[in-house]
């Protein structure tokens, strides 16, 4: 309920026109792993600060769920960061599932163990933008969510 009403008071102060029509926008990131949850979050906010609603789950079945009250709520979700070892569904399904219910989502993999066959896996079925190796730094991710979130930009 407290993260519900967070967002809640978070979603007036990400909202950008588009068109005339006010539309949030969000980054999600999905990893089992708390610890890796807030440091993405921490960097993100550091490198974007409040052009976008950053949001979390801790699996891909939470990844989903969070994916359909955000679309539902008026919240367009611009990237996706999914860790790929996670409890149940593996990153890779999980972007390919991703993909095929919101296709215009930036997909980015983050992983410190997932294969090639994984990888590949994801650019052939979920449009994958990029893979993040574990322990990533600050610099990569901003060059990538920033490189995927300039082909959005550069298709409207």
């Amino acid at each position: 309920m407290k993260a519900k009403l967070e967002r809640e008071a978070v979603l007036l102060f990400h909202c950008q026109s588009n068109n005339g029509i006010m539309k949030r926008k969000a980054i999600v990131c999905v990893d089992d792993e708390p610890m890796i949850l807030n440091s993405l979050i921490e960097q993100l906010q550091k490198l974007f600060g409040d052009q976008y609603q950053y949001e979390t789950a801790e699996n891909a079945d939470e990844g989903m769920e969070l994916l359909e009250e955000l679309s539902s709520e008026g919240t367009e979700v611009m990237a996706i960061v999914s860790d790929w070892l996670m409890p149940g569904v593996k990153g890779d399904e999980f972007l390919i599932r991703v993909h095929e219910k919101y296709p215009g989502i930036v997909k980015v993999l983050l992983t410190g163990q997932a294969n090639q066959d994984s990888i590949e896996n994801a650019r052939n079925h979920a449009g994958l933008h990029a893979c993040i190796y574990k322990p990533w730094t600050e610099n990569d991710l901003r060059l990538i969510i920033s490189s995927g979130l300039g082909k959005i930009k550069n298709k409207k």
